[in-house]
């Protein structure tokens, strides 16, 4: 079971993760992320009060449905999670990986949760929706998991920093590390939060979302 998680996580699983920096292009070009400091609490507020928490909560109940088999339970998170974001790119890039995941994942590890969300949910699926529907598909304990998708949410916004300040890649693993416990409390709060508790409130990320569409150079899609 860990094996798989390490497999659906790595960088080289190929969801094309690395094209998306959920708006830190913009908010580089921008200047409110100029160094390893602002770039911590730029990402710590998306695990907080942003689409980090969002996400997590979608994969724990997407998780929790096929748990239970409820069918309706899961269509509705499906739905939602294709709904709840705040931006154009924001949209392309959890959908665009969440169905390039499930399409790896059927050709790979496929599993019978995988062929329920199919059933029950024909829209395209968000990432968090397909990572959680795999991991209970194949009996991965969810708090592994979650802690897993969080981590890997991070590493990658980390990445698009150290790519876009630039950072060195030691500075990247600094604040890697020094989210950990961010990581741990996000999974938490999004274990106990209903689908109804859930939204964001970072409104200068979602700014920087929306801005980037129109950014004048650019070397993420998002």
């Amino acid at each position: 079971m860990l094996y798989r998680l390490l497999a659906w996580l790595s960088p080289a699983y190929p969801i094309g993760a690395f094209a998306y920096s959920s708006g830190i292009e913009w908010a580089v070009d921008a200047g409110d992320i100029s160094d390893a400091t602002t770039l911590q609490n730029w990402i710590e507020a998306l695990l907080r009060d942003g689409p980090g928490f969002c996400d997590s909560v979608m994969f724990v109940h997407a998780y929790r449905a096929i748990e239970a088999d409820d069918r309706a339970g899961l269509r509705d998170v499906a739905e939602l999670a294709a709904a709840l974001v705040s931006s154009k790119e924001r949209q392309l890039e959890t959908l665009t990986q969440g169905n390039a995941f499930v399409d790896a994942t059927q050709k790979t590890w496929p599993c019978a949760a995988l062929e329920t969300l199919k059933a029950v949910w024909d829209g395209p699926t968000a990432y968090p929706v397909g990572v959680a529907v795999s991991a209970r598909g194949h009996a991965v304990p969810l708090e592994a998991a979650l802690a897993g998708f969080i981590q890997t949410l991070v590493a990658n916004w980390v990445s698009a920093g150290v790519r876009l300040i630039p950072l060195g890649h030691t500075d990247g693993l600094r604040v890697v590390a020094a989210l950990e416990s961010q990581v741990a409390e996000t999974a938490a709060r999004a274990r106990a939060t209903s689908l109804d508790d859930t939204g964001s409130a970072v409104f200068r990320a979602d700014l920087a979302g929306m801005r980037h569409e129109t950014q004048y150079t650019r070397l993420f899609r998002s």
